[in-house]
């Protein structure tokens, strides 16, 4: 169990990383808070690395890359990589940590709270400083702090795999109970619908124009009628679609000839995704054939999709789930085998060969207003990180 230092110094730590802005993109803050703290332990400057995912990722004029960094080892065991994301949603933006007895909330009841996942950075970041300032023993390990999860696992996506040399043991700290261990998770695809009609005046001549939001609308009734909005639940299909953003649009007078939507689909089977991407793609092309102008126009539809991340699946033998288990057990936690139906870091991992366990860290209604930290569960997840980082959990 944690001293009771350690359990004040691990809550002035995630409380001072709660408050620091860093929204999808805008990581650079974070970054370099976590290497300030690595710098005042020692870790050389030449152990610290940023890679360039950010170039490559979504968001124009990112600030930062993945941050990596290695530490060497007195012991000849196996690499451990421990990770978590920096990124939070922008509703945490301005997070005013609060402490309320044994949680963390947000003081501002419109701001969410931040620990997904500033509190995987906090678990990873104290495991690894108290190791280092205790001296104690322990094999070679990469901390790998990754950027934009939260739009689509982004910077593990594009992470400069080499950099990590070569770790043959993965731990991921996100959401959830401590002695959850996230063994697979879901696979998203994410699109965006351009729907191009005819504008004319509202009010003289409406039959002239094609509107882009009536094509819209027929075709979101026709999913929704077919039970493929939502949460889908078929013989043959089973996952989740949503449409999040619509923007078009001009005035009340002038009849819309643009609209555009932002959506994705989730599903543990590829197969299903892909049919799921053909039936919205046919639902907007025959609404957009059923919407003419007098002068027999139509709108014409253009669509720009990705596969975010595949699922991914590892079995319980694995040897990430093995030491995390047997941790958790001489800990007096019993381990809790999960399969995610969100993305995690850990999907794009599994692809750059790296299987990688996820556990959680005591955040609860992540991306909510009402998210909130359990100090318990975030302390026992840094009892878990201290053991693993220190190369605890062998057979």
């Amino acid at each position: 169990m944690l001293t009771a230092a350690q359990q004040e110094r691990s809550l002035e730590l995630v409380l001072r990383l709660l408050a620091i802005k860093g929204q999808s993109g805008h990581e650079a803050d974070v970054a370099a808070f976590v290497v300030d703290h690595l710098r005042a332990v020692g870790v050389p400057e030449d152990a610290i690395h940023f890679d360039t995912a950010h170039l490559r990722c979504p968001i124009p004029e990112s600030t930062t890359g993945n941050l990596i960094v290695q530490v060497d080892g007195d012991r000849n065991i196996p690499r451990r990589m421990l990770m978590a994301h920096m990124d939070t949603v922008p509703i945490c933006v301005g997070s005013q940590p609060d402490v309320q007895g044994d949680i963390v909330a947000s003081k501002d009841p419109q701001t969410g709270l931040g620990a997904d996942d500033r509190a995987g950075v906090a678990t990873v970041l104290f495991a690894v400083t108290e190791l280092l300032q205790q001296r104690r023993s322990h094999g070679p390990l990469t901390l790998l702090f990754s950027v934009q999860e939260e739009i689509g696992l982004q910077g593990a996506r594009y992470l400069d795999v080499d950099a990590l040399g070569q770790p043959s043991l993965a731990f991921n700290w996100d959401g959830g109970d401590p002695a959850k261990l996230t063994l697979g998770a879901i696979g998203g695809y994410r699109m965006t619908i351009d729907i191009h009609g005819q504008a004319s005046h509202a009010g003289v001549a409406p039959e002239k124009g094609v509107s882009a939001i009536t094509v819209a609308s027929l075709a979101i009734a026709n999913l929704h009628r077919a039970g493929l909005l939502g949460k889908i639940e078929m013989e043959d299909l089973c996952g989740t679609s949503n449409i999040g953003a619509a923007h078009g649009g001009q005035a009340t007078n002038v009849v819309a000839d643009h609209l555009q939507l932002k959506a994705e689909i989730r599903s543990h089977q590829l197969k299903t995704i892909e049919i799921l991407v053909e039936r919205f793609q046919k639902a907007f092309e025959d609404a957009a054939g059923e919407v003419r102008s007098s002068e027999g126009k139509t709108a014409s539809i253009s669509w720009n999709g990705d596969l975010n991340y595949q699922a991914f699946s590892i079995g319980g033998e694995t040897p990430s789930v093995q030491i995390a288990s047997r941790i958790l057990k001489q800990l007096d936690a019993e381990p809790i085998l999960s399969i995610a139906n969100g993305g995690l870091d850990a999907n794009w991992l599994f692809q750059h060969g790296i299987p990688t366990v996820t556990l959680g860290c005591g955040q609860h209604n992540q991306h909510m207003t009402s998210e909130r930290l359990d100090i318990p569960q975030f302390q026992l997840a840094c009892e878990v990180a201290m053991k693993i980082a220190a190369g605890e959990g062998d057979a």
